[in-house]
């Protein structure tokens, strides 16, 4: 007789529900011999007295057993276990080489074309301080508010249309939201129908570029470019071209003269704040831009990744609030208001648009997240969101103040920039004698993060220059921040 009150032990305080505690056991007995094949079990009821567990519990672990292969029912007999005992041996296919049993190698045995445009350093949060590209304060989320709506998609509604199959568009509940915010916030004149949400802007961009671009199309952009909008337009075939960007934003003059001399499909722009510089395209350029785009029948791609933080509590409406003939497809993100993490972006455009697009994300993503989707609907609509975002503006305000005073007086000799009216980021220019690069490796060591500034040069010229975000750290970390830079370029 097996000791079974001694070989099986329960720990009620295992996160490991107490059945399979039972079922783990067995197996291992098995295993070891002790419980040889054919073995005779006791009854489900014999062995839950010996164990002093409820009979269901050891019910639950036979029948864990008996699927996997461990156990097996005789009619009139019993339970046994298994002859044989369900081992699974892998067997090579052909011949066991030392070539084939090394398995995945670097490089395939085929072939495939390297595309250049996709290989940019990939953006990450890192520990410690850092000046990021631009990213939100993590600490600042929501997070109680949004576990909260969490919790209620489980208790809310159908479980079959929760859990199933849902509208590629994304959910009703965060369209509607997101159409009555849009809006009142932006003076669109949008419904849901207009709205398609994404997994980020760039998957946005990544729509648009495929639906609307084919091979040889011209792209317009400014100098410079958020790399990821360029990749999306080279990866679709388009050729890009760029016309100047200023103090004013975009040289809407130099597009119409380029639009004079070829034809234009797409202009992309992000006009509350210029990526990277963050300046702001003023209220006659974009008055023009609009004109262009019905003259010469190109699209506009108005990318408006952080319309909700402006300082002077003046923010200029989107160029899609003053479109009046369809030329406009407004994309935003959530990402920047939230945290990167929670990947949700939109698209705004014409119903027909927004059906195709949808009809094309199918194919590559059949929906989105639809309890993040939800979760953040529910933030709107309880004013959550609004709330947040209302704290985000005035904790932002006060670190960009604080941060640039800081720059103006610890390294006015070596960065020159301009107090941003919105965003999250500073434009900082280097002293052309401070290598940046350099400066970002050595900066690192003392546990300093930022971008080297490369992806933001133009072809043949090296700007030295770099975003620098304040938003996701305190004062007290910018302090810190500057402190390293100042000792660093005041040590070289």
């Amino acid at each position: 007789m097996v000791p079974f009150k001694t070989v099986i032990t329960v720990d009620r305080s295992s996160p490991t529900a107490v059945f399979l505690q039972v079922a783990g056991q067995l197996k291992r007995l098995a295993s070891e011999g002790v419980l040889p094949p054919g073995h005779k079990l006791p009854g489900t009821r014999q062995l839950a007295d010996l164990l002093q567990l409820h009979r269901k519990t050891v019910v639950a672990a036979y029948e864990e057993l008996f699927v996997e292969g461990w156990l097996e029912v005789r009619l009139g007999s019993g339970t046994y276990i298994a002859n044989p005992l369900p081992h699974i041996q892998p067997r090579a296919l052909g011949d066991d080489t030392t070539e084939a049993a090394a398995g995945y190698q670097h490089q395939p045995g085929y072939a495939f074309t390297n595309q250049p445009h996709l290989a940019r350093p990939l953006l990450k949060t890192e520990n410690g301080l850092r000046l990021d590209d631009g990213f939100p304060d993590i600490r600042l989320a929501p997070m109680s508010e949004l576990a909260r709506a969490y919790r209620s998609y489980f208790r809310w509604g159908d479980p079959q249309q929760h859990f199933g199959y849902g509208d590629p568009r994304g959910h009703l509940l965060l369209r509607q939201e997101l159409s009555a915010y849009l809006n009142e916030t932006r003076a669109l004149r949008t419904t849901p129908d207009n709205i398609l949400l994404t997994r980020g802007s760039i998957m946005g961009i990544h729509l648009v570029s495929t639906l609307l671009l084919r091979t040889g199309d011209t792209v317009v952009v400014g100098e410079t470019n958020w790399a990821g909008a360029n990749m999306n337009f080279q990866q679709a075939g388009a050729q890009i071209r760029t016309v100047p960007v200023d103090a004013r934003g975009l040289d809407v003059d130099a597009l119409a003269d380029l639009c004079g001399r070829q034809p234009v499909r797409l202009v992309y722009v992000t006009p509350h704040h210029h990526y990277p510089t963050t300046v702001t395209l003023q209220a006659d350029r974009r008055l023009r831009l609009l004109q262009l785009s019905q003259q010469y029948g190109f699209v506009v791609l108005e990318d408006d990744y952080d319309y909700e933080f402006h300082y002077l509590r003046r923010p200029i409406l989107p160029l899609a609030s003053a479109d009046r003939h369809g030329m406009v497809v407004y994309v935003g993100s959530l990402s920047k208001s939230v945290a990167p993490a929670f990947r949700i972006g939109y698209l705004v455009a014409p119903t027909a648009v927004i059906d195709e697009m949808a009809r094309l994300r199918r194919i590559i993503d059949r929906q989105g997240d639809a309890m993040l989707e939800f979760a953040v609907g529910q933030l709107f609509r309880n004013g959550d969101m609004q709330r947040h975002l209302k704290k985000a503006l005035q904790t932002y305000s006060a670190r960009r103040n604080h941060f640039c005073q800081l720059l103006e007086s610890e390294l006015a000799d070596a960065v020159r920039f301009s107090q941003p009216e919105g965003g999250l980021a500073v434009w900082a220019q280097f002293d052309p004698a401070i290598d940046l690069p350099q400066l970002v490796r050595n900066a690192q060591r003392q546990g300093l993060h930022f971008s080297d500034g490369q992806p933001h040069n133009l072809i043949g010229q090296q700007v030295n220059s770099t975003r620098l975000g304040f938003a996701s750290s305190t004062e007290l970390e910018l302090e810190q921040s500057v402190t390293i830079l100042r000792q660093l370029i005041r040590g070289r």
